[in-house]
This record gives structure tokens, C-alpha cells and sequence, in this order.
């Protein structure tokens, strides 16, 4: 009767819910976002070293440091690689969707930077005002601190209200640029392909270089694209006197944000990773694809935090970024599997848990554990669903917990590889309490797997048994 249940409710989900979720996943624009977001992996990776050496979490070896000059050159490492994520996934998103196209991807890849630029305000807050206003927080209330100013001569009000035109705000190149990114880079490329398919370009004789005739070719469609930029620069500034990506941040980030940052949010992504692949489905693709752009959002506020000292919830940290997801939620691969191979190692008895588990020991020290999903298997197997589905979101919840209530710091922005082992990667995106708290993960991983994996492997070494004493039999005769 069980298995019976099992398969119609799987037969639900394979005619009903997974050929939706896969025609949207498969779409041109999810699969742009999902290849072009890993331009910017390296760059965060490589950055977030820098930023770990620039804030080494020993006040006696930062201030040394910082000294000997060091501080501010890690610092402008990381700034130029992990603090401009945006710009690289404005750029890598237009690249894949036009390259998917057929068309060469350059042009509309530089073409997507140069409208990701165009469309916010090129100045930043006086620094003097900033430095003023610090001293709200130091005990001075608002309105306190604007009466102050007024006292000033008007030149002065004037010359600390002067903004610092004709620069980048890096605050729009980071995390916070995100979404207004993949919006801009998505447009990008459907409206340059759209063009380019429909002929409206400049086409030179064949004898001409590919190298030149391209950039001909992307003349006009780009011309487009930055002159519509730039009028839609311009409506907002006159109009909302803010700019694109500063609205996109507040009507349409900001809530994304909030909540995929949420203890609801943190249990949705650790149900439907393992949900999808129960059915044989990249779970991770999928939930990356949607949620990643978020949760890296997020890791960027975290690690800018964590630079400036103030790496608290009071002060803002995020408890779900994408470290919290990689590290945590997929912690030894999706479904947290580890504790199924400590019950192989120690007390598995039929043959086929015994052999999967040697295959998959050392993948899964990496956070791989396909050899389990397709060769135990745990795709479709009813005895193993349960614990592959409640894992994941008992190590979510704890982990919210004791972020959220401090009794470990926030994820510190780290973006520690995937594939890097448990225990080592709790070290590097938290310090030591993080690494603790994985290794309490691997127990809860153990705890939960242990019943079901020990009642699938009786069901195996009877039907072993049986297979031996048919084929004993068969022999005989």
C-alpha cells in the first residue's frame, strides 16, 4: 500500500508539478541567469581571500597589518573583485543570453556594462556630510544635527551638502546592484538579439575581418540599447529625482531580500533542494538559479559588515546567504548525506550499502554525493525519503537559531568553495564557533539517517539472501 502511495504521488509530481518547473527553469532568460552568474564565482572567491587577510580575526595580526600598509592594499584587491559582483553579472548574463542566441556575445556584454552604468546617478554623498552625520549615531538626534548645520554660514551648508559627481558608487557595483543587473543584463540580450534578428544591422563585405565586422554589426542594436538607457536615466532623474537602480533596490531587492533571509525563507531552500532531486531533478539548479542572486546579495552586506566591524544581527547581517546554503543546507551534497555514510562505515551489513559507500566516502568528504543519489539509490527509494527531506531542514532551522539568537556569529561573507570539506569550510565563513556548530550538523545528519538507513539495510541483506539461496538452488538443481 505504501509503495502504491509512493508511486501515484509520484506520478503527481512527474505529470503535474516537475514538467512546469522544468519548462521555466529551461527558459532562455533562467538559463542566462543561471551560465552568466558564474562569471562573477571567481572574482567573489578570489576576493573573499582578500577580505579574510585584510580583517584577519586576531587584533594583534590585523593591526599589524594595517601598519605595515598591507590593509589597504587587500583592500583595494577586494574591492575591484568581490565588491563589484554586479557588474560582472550584468556583463556575464547579456554575454550567455546573446551567445545562446548564435550571435557573437561581446558587444552586448559590454554593451549591458555600460547600461548597468548609465542608468545610476555617477556621484556620491559628500564626504563631509557623511563624516557629519556620523555624529547622529554618536548621541546627536536628527533633528539636533540639522539644526547644528543651519547655523553654519550658507557656503559652508552649501560645500557639505555638495555631492561628489563624476564617480561610481561602489555601493550599486556590489550586492546591492544585484537584481537591477540581472534585469539590465536580461534585457540586454533579448532586445540586441531581437534586433540583430531582425536584420537591422550594419553588415560590411565579406572580405572584411570578423574582428571589425562584428563590432559594425553591433553598432546599431547597441546604439539603441544605450539611448534608450539613457532616456530612462533621464525620466527617473527628472521625474522620481532617483535613479533606475537605486528604485530597483528599494521597491524590488529589498523585499527579495527580506525574504529569502527569512526563517521561512531558509526552510523552503532546504526542503525543495532535496524535493527536486528525490525525483531525479537538479535540485540545486533549480533552487540556485532562483534563489542564488539573493543569497548572494546578502553574503555581499555580510562581508561588508564584517569588514567594518560590525558582523551582528543588530547591525544588520543577513543569517541566510550563500554560504549559509552552500555550507549548510547542502552540507556533504544535497540531503546532507553524511550520516548515511557513517552508518555504512560502521554498522551496514548488506553488500550493496557497503560498495556504494566505499564509492562515495571520499566525493562526499567534498560535498559530492551522486554515487548515493543514483547508485544507493536515494532518487525514488521510499525507505530513504525522510530523512533526505527532514535533514536538510532541521540543520536550516538550527542553523537560524543559533545565528539569529547569537550564539554563533553571522556567516562572515566568505564564499568558501562548494566543494571545500565540512568542518574546514564552518572555519572559513565563521571562525571556530561556525566550525563547531558544522561538525554538530554531521551529528543531527547521523542522528536522523541512522533508523531509516538501518531498516533499509535489513530489507537489502534479506533480499541479498534470498537472491543467494535462489541462485544456490537454481545451481543445485
Amino acid at each position: 500500500m505504501a509503495d502504491q502511495k509512493q508511486s501515484g504521488f509520484s506520478k503527481f509530481v512527474n505529470s503535474k508539478i516537475l514538467p512546469p518547473v522544468m519548462k521555466f527553469v529551461n527558459t532562455k532568460a533562467i538559463v542566462a541567469l543561471q551560465n552568466g552568474m558564474i562569471y562573477t564565482l571567481p572574482f567573489i572567491i578570489i576576493g573573499s581571500i582578500f577580505l579574510i587577510l585584510g580583517n584577519i580575526p586576531i587584533k594583534s595580526v590585523a593591526d599589524a597589518i594595517n601598519a605595515s600598509g598591507w590593509g589597504a592594499i587587500f583592500n583595494q584587491a577586494y574591492t575591484t573583485t568581490f565588491s563589484v559582483m554586479s557588474l560582472w553579472a550584468s556583463i556575464g548574463i547579456a554575454y550567455i543570453y546573446v551567445k545562446n542566441e548564435g550571435y557573437e556575445p561581446l558587444a552586448p556584454g559590454l554593451t549591458s556594462c555600460a547600461a548597468f552604468l548609465m542608468l545610476q546617478t555617477l556621484s556620491i554623498a559628500s564626504p563631509v556630510k557623511t563624516a557629519l552625520t556620523s555624529g547622529i549615531q554618536n548621541g546627536m538626534s536628527a533633528k539636533e544635527f540639522s539644526a547644528a548645520i543651519a547655523t553654519l554660514p550658507k557656503a559652508v551648508q552649501t560645500y557639505i551638502e555638495q555631492p561628489v559627481g563624476g564617480v561610481f558608487n561602489i555601493t550599486w557595483l556590489g550586492g546591492d546592484g544585484m537584481i537591477a543587473a540581472i534585469i539590465i543584463g536580461l534585457l540586454v540580450g533579448w532586445i540586441y538579439s531581437a534586433i540583430v534578428k531582425k536584420g537591422w544591422t550594419i553588415k560590411l563585405p565579406s572580405q572584411v575581418p570578423p574582428a571589425v565586422s562584428n563590432q559594425f554589426t553591433a553598432m546599431i542594436p547597441a546604439g539603441i540599447i544605450l539611448i534608450a538607457s539613457m532616456l530612462i536615466y533621464g525620466a527617473f532623474n527628472l521625474f522620481a529625482h532617483t535613479d533606475f537602480l537605486q528604485w530597483t533596490y528599494n521597491t524590488i531587492q529589498t523585499p527579495l531580500q527580506g525574504i529569502s533571509d527569512s526563517f521561512g525563507g531558509a526552510l523552503a531552500i532546504g526542503f525543495l533542494v532535496p524535493f527536486f532531486w528525490f525525483f531525479g531533478v537538479h535540485g540545486g539548479l533549480i533552487v540556485g538559479s532562483l534563489a542564488g542572486p539573493m543569497l548572494q546579495a546578502n553574503s555581499f552586506d555580510n562581508a561588508q559588515l564584517y569588514k567594518a566591524g560590525k558582523l551582528t544581527i543588530a547591525q544588520g547581517a543577513h543569517v541566510v546567504t550563500n554560504e549559509f546554503y552552500n555550507n549548510f543546507i547542502n552540507l556533504t551534497g544535497s540531503g546532507i548525506t553524511i550520516g548515511l555514510i557513517i552508518f555504512i562505515l560502521v554498522a551496514a551489513k548488506s553488500a550493496q550499502l557497503k560498495s556504494i559507500g566505499k564509492l562515495e566516502l571520499v566525493p562526499g568528504i567534498f560535498n559530492i554525493n551522486e554515487p548515493f543519489l543514483f547508485g544507493l539509490p536515494i532518487v525514488m527509494n521510499p525507505f530513504l525519503a525522510l530523512p533526505f527531506f527532514l535533514t536538510p531542514l532541521v540543520v536550516a532551522a538550527s542553523t537560524y537559531f543559533v545565528i539569529k539568537t547569537g550564539i554563533i556569529p553571522p556567516l562572515n561573507g566568505f564564499a568558501a568553495p562548494w566543494t571545500t570539506p565540512a568542518i574546514i569550510s564552518g572555519f572559513l565563513i565563521g571562525g571556530w564557533k561556525m566550525a563547531i556548530w558544522q561538525a554538530c550538523t554531521l551529528l543531527i545528519s547521523t542522528a536522523i539517517y541512522w533508523p531509516f538507513a538501518k531498516k533499509y539495510d535489513n530489507v537489502l541483506v534479506k533480499r541479498e539472501a534470498a537472491k543467494a539461496a535462489k541462485e544456490g538452488s537454481t545451481t543445485n538443481a
